[in-house]
């Protein structure tokens, strides 16, 4: 005989299955920037800048292609090392909730928890509509975490 999954399971599912692209995709990206290291990032961006045909002389443009050109070695090994790192908290979380283990529940609780604030910095001082529905999204994911755990019995 099989059990109905209950709503707390879908949620789990759903909030678990997030976390797992989003570790997926931090992790291609922490490869990926290492995958820079030994690359002339000149080249990639212009490269990007044309496969993109964007207008290198726009300010926007002008700007982020300074900040590139200025990352050293050093600093490309830190960006990768620090989002793998954050690739595998959210694999965890994600796989924990997904398995249901209460861990995950409360792992995930803290981790979004602690996010929060630089997001409202984020918000306050850059704002951009994908940045609003990013805040959103983990509001409604630690709301509804929380108040699973605290009304479980």
């Amino acid at each position: 005989m099989t059990t109905q999954p209950t709503r707390h399971q879908d949620g789990l599912l759903l909030i678990g299955s997030y976390k797992i692209f989003e570790g997926v995709l931090l992790a291609a990206a922490a490869f990926g920037i290492l995958g820079l290291l030994h690359r002339d990032l000149a080249e990639v961006a212009f490269h990007w800048v044309r496969v993109l045909r964007v207008d290198p002389d726009n300010f926007y443009i002008h700007s982020a292609l300074e900040k590139l050109f200025s990352i050293s070695a050093k600093q490309l090994k830190e960006l990768s090392a620090g989002t793998l790192i954050y690739a595998v908290l959210r694999l965890a979380e994600g796989g924990g909730l997904i398995a249901r283990k209460r861990w995950a529940e409360i792992l995930t609780v803290v981790s979004t928890g602690l996010f929060i604030p630089l997001e409202i910095w984020e918000l306050v001082h850059k704002f951009t509509p994908f940045r609003l529905a990013a805040f959103l999204v983990n509001v409604a994911i630690l709301a509804y975490l929380i108040y699973t755990l605290r009304n479980r019995h």
